[in-house]
């Protein structure tokens, strides 16, 4: 599950997205620079191999560590797309395109929002969508719908199986939450998954709170939010905290985890991007980053390591168990932080982001004594720490 979210003036376009996966599926940063290619080479995707071409372009990926493609990202051009899973009737490929996998050919085959929409729906029409997509849920698969953007404005793609509907997005606030909203395709689709995952609260409640977004540090709020006065999480036993952006596991059907969050700013006087680079952004820092500067965030998997996701995830299960002057604390000291890493280059940004998770990998223990949370959610993310 994901929400993603574009607001388009005429003096720039704010894009943001929370990727929702699995709890345990680390998400890395990855930065892939310009290729060139002979012409007869090809390109293994995910699950499926595709002719490549001559050049690729130089991109920023928002990764599941698993997967070829991405769940959001942004170009050398100034392009950036995010993708969402929706929910049809119709039948999926058991070797096609991911969603993630059209969202990094995209990135890397065009140079402007309405060229990568052309190369995500030629692709769609030849290769089709399906595959596995879940990382703890090997049967879980599903069609997509896509955010694609640059300085001039948006489009909206979404496709159910090779079915394809597009709308131009100008000079206002759109966002796509794992529901179809272009009337072409509402006729196909699931609604049954579509309410579990909640997906027309979640889409209301993000165009909400993107209407009034003028700002990068407005567009991290929208990404943070929990809904209406909640600070902590709102957990349901059906499907966990999916009422909101901020999305927590802990639903006994559906259980998805924010496990990366990105915004971009795009300007005709340049571009400007953020991303967390690890789970639960109401806890996180965003961090600056850019499309010719790599950082190394180690390689993360499904277990836990030395990479920046699972440094970060100690502290974020840490304290979803903390009481509540813990987490006014940690809040506190990470809106100080993150005010001076908006004010900051890039690589003082992420010495201070680093210093202060250093800081707080010292200071948090990883007990939960004094748990408030229902016994059922407790014991969720012991079996998920095991």
């Amino acid at each position: 599950m994901c929400d993603t979210f574009i607001v388009v003036r005429k003096d720039r376009v704010l894009f943001g997205k929370n990727s929702d996966r699995d709890a345990n599926e680390a998400q890395v940063l990855s930065w892939v620079p310009a290729r060139e290619y002979r012409a007869d080479d090809t390109l293994r995707c995910t699950w499926r191999s595709i002719p490549q071409v001559r050049r690729t372009n130089a991109v920023l990926l928002c990764r599941p560590f698993w997967m070829w493609g991405a769940e959001m990202g942004a170009n050398e051009h100034g392009v950036v797309i995010g993708n969402e899973a929706i929910f049809t009737r119709e039948p999926l490929e058991d070797d096609g395109l991911l969603g993630m996998d059209l969202v990094r050919l995209g990135l890397e085959r065009a140079e402007t929002a309405g060229a990568a929409k052309d190369v995500i729906c030629e692709l769609i029409a030849q290769h089709g969508q399906g595959g596995r997509c879940g990382y703890d849920k090997p049967g879980f698969s599903y069609h997509n719908s896509f955010m694609i953007a640059d300085n001039d404005g948006a489009w909206v793609a979404e496709a159910a199986g090779r079915k394809i509907a597009t709308r131009r997005i100008d000079e206002c606030t759109y966002a796509i939450s794992n529901g179809i909203t272009l009337a072409e395709l509402s006729p196909r689709e699931d609604r049954i998954r579509q309410r579990v995952a909640m997906a027309a609260r979640r889409r209301e409640r993000v165009e909400c709170l993107a209407k009034s977004a003028t700002d990068t540090q407005a567009a991290m709020r929208v990404l943070r939010d929990h809904g209406e006065g909640d600070v902590r999480p709102r957990y349901r036993r059906l499907n966990g905290a999916m009422a909101a952006p901020c999305m927590h596991a802990g639903g006994w059907l559906a259980a998805s985890q924010t496990v990366g969050s990105f915004v971009a700013e795009l300007a005709r006087s340049g571009q400007r991007y953020w991303a967390t680079g690890t789970s639960a952004p109401c806890l996180s820092l965003f961090r600056p980053v850019s499309i010719d500067r790599p950082h190394d965030v180690g390689s993360p998997t499904g277990e836990q390591d030395d990479s920046l996701w699972w440094r970060f995830e100690a502290i974020h299960r840490t304290m979803l168990a903390a009481d509540a002057s813990m987490l006014a604390a940690f809040t506190s000291e990470r809106d100080r932080v993150q005010a001076l890493v908006l004010e900051s280059n890039e690589p003082t940004a992420w010495q201070l982001a680093d210093n202060w998770l250093q800081d707080w990998q010292r200071r948090l223990s990883a007990s939960t004594d004094g748990d408030g949370r229902p016994s059922w959610l407790r014991r969720y993310w012991q079996n998920l720490d095991r």
